[in-house]
């Protein structure tokens, strides 16, 4: 059995000739001639080095700065002096990015909701929720629970809600809740021209929820719009269109022959003029400028627009109740010259520039 182990640890030639010319030492015991060879041919160094003091590393850390500095590099690039002793990185300045798999899902790129237009990533539960709550405000309006100091300037008779008036020298907490409406209304109609410091805003409160919002400013002076919409009157209604029979059309036995379409006198066309709207160059007094408005989806159809204007008439001049000739608008839309056309009681309504103000 020695033997198999001396063969199976059996020292290097060049060993073989130092012991050659070295005395000869005799072992009285096997065991002792095996320990005079481990130490002799393994030797273990451990060494330790002492982990550098506070100071020390703190001096360390600007020697590093310097020559990051002076030889930048990237941010998710960890050097050797960024790194203590016992392994841990110092670096704490990481960049992430978000990775998906196109595995061929329909739902893999952003969303747009049709109703709100917020775009989400569906199955991120984060995106999902802040898209939930966004949406619920827009289409059923911002919570509110009330303030102690409301400005009520308008209630509608026999119907809950009211008109609450918030000028630029309320409380900040008012002021904050006007802008967080302003936000919300810039999704549909456009930003960075609804509010400014001159501006009065009337919020319209039903069931703990803003569901309209107007912006009025005072104006001096507005134009009259032309009276232009094939088959319109002056007094709003709309003339029978009928339609020529240009003849049939006969493929065969089949035969298409067109239908005469009729409107009723009533109705009101409430379509797109398609085009700049034509004005009178001769300018009109106007007190009040209707800048915008704006209505919960949910809650269109109900009035809510018509008890906004009446809330303006009521408050906008102290002790003056302003009439609806003297009422302009900004640039209307289809749906604003329907509602402008039909409060007014005509389709010669009064508009105005956003810059004529009364300073």
């Amino acid at each position: 059995m020695q033997s198999k182990i001396n063969s199976f640890f059996k020292p290097p030639s060049s060993m073989l000739n130092e012991r050659s010319n070295s005395p000869p030492q005799f072992c009285d015991d096997e065991n002792d001639e095996l320990a005079i060879w481990e130490k002799s041919q393994h030797t273990i160094v451990n060494t330790y080095t002492r982990r550098a003091s506070k100071f020390e590393r703190i001096d360390k850390k600007k020697e590093s700065n310097d020559e990051k500095s002076e030889n930048p590099i990237s941010e998710n690039r960890v050097s050797r002096e960024e790194c203590s002793s016992n392994g841990r990185n110092l670096n704490k300045k990481r960049s992430y990015a978000q990775f998906h798999l196109e595995l061929g899902q329909s739902n893999f790129l952003l969303q747009g909701c049709s109703i709100c237009g917020v775009k989400y990533s569906p199955g991120d539960e984060a995106d999902e929720k802040n898209h939930t709550v966004f949406h619920k405000n827009f289409t059923l309006g911002i919570q509110f629970k009330g303030w102690r100091n409301e400005r009520v300037v308008h209630t509608p008779n026999g119907e809950r809600g009211r008109v609450i008036l918030v000028l630029d020298s309320d409380p900040v907490a008012q002021r904050n809740k006007v802008q967080e409406v302003v936000k919300m209304m810039e999704t549909e109609l456009g930003e960075g021209w609804i509010f400014h410091k001159l501006c009065k805003v009337y919020i319209f409160v039903l069931s703990q929820r803003i569901a309209g919002c107007l912006v009025a400013e005072p104006i001096k002076e507005a134009f009259e719009v032309l009276s232009c919409s094939v088959g319109e009157r002056g007094d709003g209604a709309t003339q029978k269109k009928v339609r020529s029979n240009p003849g049939k059309l006969q493929f065969g036995d089949i035969v298409f022959q067109r239908e005469v379409i009729k409107r009723a006198p009533s109705e009101v066309s409430h379509e797109s003029r398609n085009g700049a709207i034509l004005c009178k160059k001769e300018a009109i007094r106007a007190v009040c400028g209707i800048r915008a408005i704006w209505v919960t989806p949910c809650n269109r159809r109900k009035g809510i627009a018509t008890q906004l204007l009446e809330a303006v008439r009521e408050s906008f001049c102290r002790g003056y109740g302003i009439g609806k000739s003297e009422l302009a608008f900004s640039e209307p839309s289809s749906d604003g010259e329907a509602l402008a056309s039909k409060y007014i009681g005509t389709t010669s309504f009064l508009v105005y520039k956003t810059g004529n103000l009364c300073r």
